[in-house]
């Protein structure tokens, strides 16, 4: 699937801020400073669509992009740190939570882990949050151009181990590693949906 054009739609801090129209969604979704923007700026092959900053938690509000005229990236605030409030993150919680029980477009989640880090606690809590909203997800473990052949293939390991999943895709935002096995699956969860 190649990307021929792509498009900020809107920034939701509210449901009633969610597009309207029934095109299928695509979330990403991953811990504050996992490299979420910069995985969609990557498959998408556009600088800056989605904003990257090396502050964590910059993302605040849930990001909706469209793709082809067809479907949407939908990009959710990052989760762990963040600096913000308790109150912001608490009603981004909330956000996120109606978003991912009651959004009824929604075709795949991708689940972002940083390939040098075992998943954490908070990814394991994600995981079992998509599973118990039987929601299909994939997860893309990411930054693999920062580790060896041996690196990588142990950080795949633990995250089959840990996030208890094959379904993984080691990508890369710099070389782009992975891309045509994200874009696969993306099609796929669309075309099934149809």
């Amino acid at each position: 699937m190649k990307c021929k054009s792509a498009k900020f739609v809107a920034a939701a801090t509210l449901p009633t801020s969610f597009p309207k129209d029934q095109r299928p969604e695509i979330v990403f979704l991953g811990r504050s400073n996992v490299g979420k923007s910069s995985l969609l700026n990557s498959l998408l092959g556009v600088k800056g669509l989605a904003r990257t900053s090396s502050t964590p938690g910059r993302t605040q509000s849930i990001n909706f992009f469209l793709i082809n005229e067809e479907f949407y990236f939908v990009d959710l605030p990052g989760y762990g740190y963040a600096k913000t409030s308790q109150e912001n993150r608490r009603a981004w919680g909330q956000l996120i939570e109606k978003y991912l029980a009651e959004r009824k477009q929604l075709m795949l989640s991708i689940l972002i882990v940083d390939a040098r880090h075992e998943p954490s606690p908070l990814d394991i809590q994600m995981k079992s949050w998509l599973q118990h909203f039987e929601l299909p997800f994939l997860v893309v473990s990411t930054k693999i151009d920062k580790l060896s052949a041996n690196e990588q293939r142990k950080s795949w390991q633990s995250v089959k181990k840990v996030l208890g999943t094959e379904r993984i895709i080691p990508y890369s935002s710099v070389t782009r590693e992975g891309a045509n096995q994200v874009w696969d699956e993306i099609r796929a969860s669309i075309t099934a949906k149809r």
